[in-house]
């Protein structure tokens, strides 16, 4: 009976211990310090059956760098392929800047539970994020947007540092021409042809017309940028289980077994990174 259940989980899923050869099929420019890479795993039985769901993230190995952990900003409903966006800070992240198409990296996974879409079925979302916090929010996006007549209204509300930081510039202009859908952005200092908005993200906030009662708040960005969040959508009506944010940490191994990730009894990279609120006010030192 045991070895039937392991032979079922071959069949459906890769070995998430495993690391597969994958192939850069694309990289896109986002900003000066911020590409997406397009990904395809080399052995197509894998890419056949690799499985994800929005708000996971993949562990990518670099040769002669080490391993780290990136959000899929691509929509499980994407024939396009993995993507990945991934801002240059430090040894692993410089040197896959430096790599082109049919490039190699080593990837594995996906971990992590993901945002949780039976209970966004039916609701207005809305959508808050900041820099490079865009990425795993754009793969519920694009969910979102593929099965639009699942969903309520959609808003979204982005925050970058200047004009020139702001990613998915494309995907931002396409989606403010969707039915339904708001976008609204602004940026902390801008430069003589900005024309929008001036100001922290959560500034925002008073311009998005939204029904507490109905919606959804999923948010990602810099710690302290959504405990202001949290504060104002708690004060605007919104109940805690219905603020839901991914939460950053020193994740090494996805399986819970390192403990680098650990928030009290909990473990990043297994029980998150997608939390809600009524969780996450029961972590120390988390908001």
């Amino acid at each position: 009976m045991k070895d039937r259940a392991q032979a079922l989980v071959r069949e459906v899923v890769p070995n998430i211990y495993h690391p597969y050869p994958a192939f850069i099929k694309e990289v896109k420019e986002e900003t000066g310090d911020i590409k997406t890479f397009t990904l395809a795993f080399a052995d197509q039985e894998i890419q056949d059956r690799f499985v994800f769901r929005t708000g996971q993230f993949v562990l990518v190995s670099v040769f002669n760098c080490g391993e780290a952990p990136f959000s899929i900003c691509s929509s499980p409903t994407s024939s396009k392929g993995l993507e990945l966006s991934i801002k240059k800070m430090g040894l692993l992240t410089g040197e896959i800047h430096r790599y082109r198409v049919g490039d190699a990296v080593c990837l594995r996974g996906p971990y992590g539970n993901g945002f949780p879409l039976e209970q966004l079925y039916g609701h207005d979302l809305l959508f808050v994020g900041g820099g490079i916090g865009l990425a795993p929010l754009r793969s519920l996006i694009q969910y979102v947007l593929a099965k639009r007549s699942e969903f309520g209204r959609l808003t979204l509300l982005y925050g970058a540092r200047t004009p020139e930081d702001i990613v998915f510039e494309d995907d931002l202009t396409a989606w403010s021409k969707e039915k339904e859908v708001e976008v609204v952005t602004t940026v902390y200092q801008a430069n003589a042809e900005w024309e929008g908005n001036i100001g922290p993200v959560t500034n925002l906030l008073e311009k998005a017309a939204i029904s507490p009662s109905n919606t959804k708040a999923i948010l990602c960005g810099h710690p302290a940028i959504i405990s202001y969040l949290v504060f104002d959508l708690l004060k605007m009506g919104l109940a805690e289980d219905a603020i839901i944010s991914t939460l950053e940490r020193n994740m090494k191994c996805g399986v819970g077994k390192c403990g680098h990730c650990s928030i009290g009894s909990k473990f990043t990279c297994m029980h998150g990174p997608v939390f809600t609120y009524r969780e996450m006010k029961e972590f120390p030192s988390v908001l």
